[in-house]
C-alpha cells in the first residue's frame, strides 16, 4: 500500500544540517517527495510503502542531527502523487509570519579542527572554517528562513568548489550557510592601535606573537571583541585592568584544551562535560594553587572562570605560540556593551588595546560569552547568551504574546511566541546609555526574526528603572498593547516556576541586593507564597537601615554599622572589631546619627546587604568595586571549613508574615571576633545559620499553608554553599525543590518571569 504523508516541523531545525538528513533518511528508504525551509521550520512530504514511511517516521526525531531542537511535530495523511519519481530538497519558502528557530552560534566541530590543521585539506589553517555542524549561526543573522542571503555572509560570493559542497545534498556542508575558503570567505588582518593594517605574513601567528611578548590583543570574535593578553604574565593583566577600568572584578582565561585545564583547575566530569560543550561557556571551577595564572586574574578567588576555544581563529592562536593560557574578557570598557563592529573596535578601545586582530565578516548581534557553573549532574546558568541565545524555553501553557523588558542591572528581555519564550542575549546594566541603545538594538532584532507583535508589554515597578520608562512610553504609542508591572521578587519566582514548568502554587524564597518592594522599602530577602497571577509576602528578613541608599552597596561597612547599631545602639564604634578599627572617630559618630535618623536611609530586606554586613564585620570587604563582591569574599573565606556550628538567627510572627530576625547572629558573631575566632569560622557558621533559619522559616510556611513545592531564586543563590545546603536540607523534610540551570537565578532571569507573570494576568 502506497501512502503520502506531510510533516510539519519547528523549533531548530534550520542551519543545523537538518534537509540533508532528511534527503538521506528518504533515500534509504527509497521514498518519493520533498524537504524544504519555510519560516515555520520545515516541511516535508514523503510518498513510498506504508512500512518505509513508518519507519521514517519512527527514526525522525531520535536519529536527528546532534544541534536540532524539534518543539512541535504535526503528521497529516495527504493524497498520493504520481508525478513524484523521486526525493528532492526544495528551495526555502517565504511565508508572512516566522516560527522557525534560528541556531545559537555553535563551536567548532571536530572535523573542521581535524581539517584546519591538515596541510593537504585546502582549507588548511582557514580561520573560519564552519560547516552544518558548527559555526556562526545568531549572530550572522538577519531573518528567517535561515538562508545566506538572510546573513553577513551574504556579500561573500562562494567559490565552484563551494558553491559544489553548498548544493550536494551528500556533503557535510549543504546549505551551511557560513561556508567559504580562502578563495572567497573572509579573511583577517593585524591592524595597530590606530586601526591601521600591519604589514604580516600570517596575521593570526603575528598576534600570537604580541601576545608572547606581553601585549594587549583586540580579538574579534563570534559575538564580539575580546581583550587577550598572556594569563601568566602579571605586569600585562594589571596593565589591561588598569587601561579597561577593570581593576578588581575576575577575568575569564581561556585555555588551550583539556591538558592546560587540568593544570590550572580541578576539572571534574561534570566541568569538563561542559567546557567540552558546543556552547563552549565560561565554566567556573575551582583553581588549584600550581596554576600558571597570575594572581591579578581573579584576585582572592578560589574559582577561575575556564573556557577553551570555541573559533577556528582562536585554535589557530594558540597554534601559533600565543601560550597555554590567555585572558580572554569581554572587548569593552568596564560596563560597556562589547564592541562588534571593526571601526568601531578601533574608536572605543583604541586606548586599551596595542593591536587588534580584525577580519571583514560582520558581527550582527553583540553576544557576550555564556558563564555556567557545575552544579549536581548539570549547570547553572550565571549569565546565558553565546551558544543558548536564542534557543527557547519551553512554557507551561500558551498565551498572549509577551514582551518584558527586564530590570536595570544584567538585563535581558524576553518574547513568547505560542508556548515558547525567548530571552535574549545578556545586555547589561541599562545605567550604562551604550547599553541602553544596546537594549533598543536587541529588542528590535528579537522581534524581527521572532516576527512578534506583542499584546502585552511587562516591567519591573521600580519607577527609576529606564526599562520601565521605557515599557510606559511603548505602551503609551500602541493603545492596544496592555502594560503590566511586576513586582521583583514575584518575577524571580515565576521565573523559576517557568523554567520548570510548574502550574499551582509554591513557597518562594526570593534572595537578593535590591528589589523594589510595594511599601516603598528595598526588598530582597522574601518568602512568598505565589502562583503566577500573584504572591502572598509571607515572610521576610527584618528590615535595618540602609545607610546613604547606595553608598551603602558600594561600602558594605556601612550595612555593618546598620546591624550592628540595630543590635547594640549608637555606641557600635566602641567595640573593638575589624571594621571599627578602620574607621575615624567622626567618620563612625556620622554614619550612627545618619542611621538613627534615617537620613536618605530607606528601610531594606535585602539579604544580598547581609552578606554585606557580615563580610565587612569580619574584615573581609569594607569597599567594593563591583556588584556581589563582598558576597563573594564571604563565600571564599567560607569554602573548606569545617565547623557545623550555627549562628542563631531569630523566626517569629511579625504583623502580617513571619519575620527572620538577625540581632542573635550579629551578637554572636560579634562575641567571636572579639575572641579572635577567624574570620573564615565566622564566614561559615553565618552560612550555617542562615540555611537553618531559611528552612525553620519554609517550614512554618508549609505548615501553615500546605505547599509542598519550594522554589529558590534570586542572585543570592549564585552562593553555592547556600543554595546547595538549603536544598538538600529542604528534600530531607520530603520538599519538593526547584533551583534555576538553563535561567539564571540572578536578574538575568527576570525577564522570564516577567512574562510569565503577564501573560497570566
Amino acid at each position: 500500500m502506497i501512502v503520502r504523508r506531510e510533516i510539519r516541523l519547528s523549533g531548530i531545525v534550520q542551519g543545523v544540517g537538518f534537509r540533508p538528513y532528511v534527503y538521506r533518511l528518504a533515500l534509504g528508504r527509497k521514498l518519493a517527495g520533498s524537504v524544504g525551509n519555510t519560516a515555520g521550520g520545515v516541511t516535508i512530504q514523503v510518498q513510498g510503502p506504508a512500512e518505509a514511511v513508518a519507519d521514517f517516521l519512527a527514526r525522525l526525531t531520535p536519529e536527528a542531527p546532534p544541534l536540532a531542537r524539534i518543539a512541535v511535530m504535526d503528521v497529516r495523511e495527504v493524497p498520493c502523487r504520481t508525478e513524484d519519481g523521486g526525493f528532492a530538497i526544495v528551495p526555502s519558502a517565504s511565508a508572512t509570519r516566522a516560527q522557525a528557530g534560528v541556531s545559537p552560534d555553535v563551536a567548532v566541530c571536530q572535523d573542521c579542527l581535524r581539517e584546519l590543521f591538515d596541510p593537504a585539506d585546502r582549507r588548511f589553517r582557514y580561520p573560519f572554517i564552519n560547516c552544518t555542524n558548527c559555526g556562526p549561526r545568531f549572530t550572522i543573522v538577519r531573518g528567517v528562513p535561515y538562508d545566506r542571503a538572510r546573513t553577513a555572509m551574504s556579500c561573500f560570493r562562494m567559490c565552484p568548489q563551494c558553491q559544489a559542497e553548498y548544493d550536494s545534498p551528500e556533503n557535510r556542508r549543504f546549505h551551511a550557510q557560513p561556508n567559504a575558503c580562502w578563495g572567497c570567505g573572509p579573511r583577517a588582518e593585524l591592524w595597530d592601535a590606530h586601526g591601521r593594517a600591519l604589514e604580516a605574513a600570517d596575521a593570526i601567528t603575528a598576534a600570537a606573537e604580541r601576545l608572547a611578548a606581553g601585549q594587549i590583543v583586540a580579538v574579534k570574535g563570534l559575538g564580539g571583541f575580546h581583550f587577550a593578553v598572556d594569563a601568566a604574565n602579571g605586569a600585562a593583566v594589571e596593565r589591561l585592568r588598569q587601561r579597561k577600568r577593570r581593576y578588581e572584578k575576575p577575568l575569564a582565561v581561556m585555555v588551550k584544551d583539556m591538558a592546560a585545564a587540568a593544570r590550572c583547575c580541578d576539572v571534574d566530569a561534570a566541568a569538563a562535560a561542559l567546557l567540552q560543550s558546543w556552547q563552549r561557556p565560561i565554566v567556573l571551577v575551582p583553581r588549584r594553587a600550581a596554576a600558571a595564572v597570575a594572581d591579578a586574574v581573579a584576585p582572592q578567588q578560589t574559582d577561575l572562570g575556564l573556557l577553551l576555544p570555541y573559533t577556528p581563529l582562536h585554535h589557530l592562536l594558540f597554534a601559533a605560540g600565543a601560550g597555554a593560557a590567555l585572558v580572554m574578557t569581554s572587548g569593552n570598557l568596564s560596563e560597556e556593551p562589547i564592541a562588534m563592529d571593526n571601526a568601531e573596535a578601533v574608536h572605543r578601545l583604541g586606548r586599551i588595546a596595542d593591536a587588534f586582530l580584525v577580519h571583514n565578516r560582520d558581527i550582527l548581534r553583540r553576544c557576550d560569552d555564556s558563564v555556567v557553573r557545575p552544579a549536581g549532574c548539570g549547570s547553572q546558568a550565571i549569565r546565558r547568551s553565546r551558544g543558548y541565545v536564542p534557543a527557547a524555553v519551553p512554557l507551561a501553557r500558551t498565551g498572549p504574546a509577551v514582551l518584558a523588558v527586564g530590570g536595570e542591572q544584567k538585563n535581558t528581555i524576553c518574547l513568547t511566541r505560542g508556548g515558547e519564550a525567548f530571552l535574549s542575549q545578556h545586555i547589561g546594566d541599562l545605567e550604562n546609555a551604550a547599553a541602553f541603545e544596546s537594549f533598543g538594538d536587541t529588542l528590535g532584532h528579537l522581534r524581527g526574526i521572532l516576527e512578534v507583535e506583542p499584546a502585552i508589554v511587562a516591567h519591573d515597578l521600580h519607577p527609576g528603572y529606564l526599562s520601565t520608562d521605557w515599557a510606559v512610553q511603548w505602551a503609551r504609542e500602541r493603545p492596544e498593547v496592555r502594560r503590566i508591572g511586576v513586582q521583583h521578587h514575584h518575577a524571580h519566582i515565576a521565573a523559576c516556576m517557568a523554567e520548570h514548568r510548574i502550574e499551582g502554587r509554591v513557597i518562594g524564597l526570593a534572595l537578593d541586593g535590591t528589589g523594589y518592594g510595594e511599601d516603598g522599602a528595598i526588598w530582597g530577602g522574601e518568602a512568598l507564597m505565589a502562583d503566577y497571577a500573584g504572591f502572598e509576602r509571607a515572610g521576610q528578613l527584618e528590615y535595618v537601615v540602609l545607610p546613604g541608599g547606595s553608598a551603602a552597596v558600594r561600602e558594605p561597612w556601612r550595612m555593618a554599622a546598620s546591624y550592628v547599631q540595630a543590635t547594640f545602639g549608637a555606641g557600635w564604634m566602641e567595640l573593638d572589631l575589624p571594621f571599627t578599627r578602620r574607621r575615624e572617630r567622626n567618620q563612625a559618630a556620622l554614619l550612627a546619627q545618619v542611621i538613627a535618623r534615617r537620613v536618605n536611609s530607606p528601610w531594606t530586606s535585602s539579604c544580598g546587604r547581609l552578606f554585606d554586613a557580615v563580610a565587612a564585620l569580619a574584615g573581609l570587604r569594607e569597599r567594593v568595586s563591583y556588584e556581589g563582591q563582598a558576597a563573594i569574599a564571604l563565600e571564599m573565606a567560607a569554602r573548606g571549613v569545617e565547623d557545623a556550628a550555627a549562628y542563631p538567627f531569630e523566626v517569629n510572627r511579625g504583623p502580617g508574615r513571619w519575620q527572620l530576625g538577625a540581632r542573635p547572629m550579629i551578637t554572636a558573631a560579634v562575641e567571636d571576633l572579639r575572641r579572635g575566632v577567624a574570620a573564615e569560622t565566622v564566614a561559615r557558621r553565618f552560612h550555617n545559620g542562615l540555611i537553618a533559619a531559611l528552612a525553620e522559616m519554609v517550614a512554618k510556611l508549609r505548615e501553615q499553608s500546605g505547599l509542598e513545592r519550594v522554589c529558590l531564586s534570586g542572585g543570592s543563590f549564585q552562593n553555592q554553599i547556600l543554595q546547595d545546603g538549603l536544598a538538600k536540607r529542604l528534600r530531607a523534610t520530603g520538599m519538593q525543590v526547584f533551583t534555576h540551570a538553563q535561567v539564571p537565578a540572578n536578574d538575568g532571569g527576570l525577564s522570564l518571569g516577567q512574562a510569565a507573570v503577564a501573560a497570566a494576568r
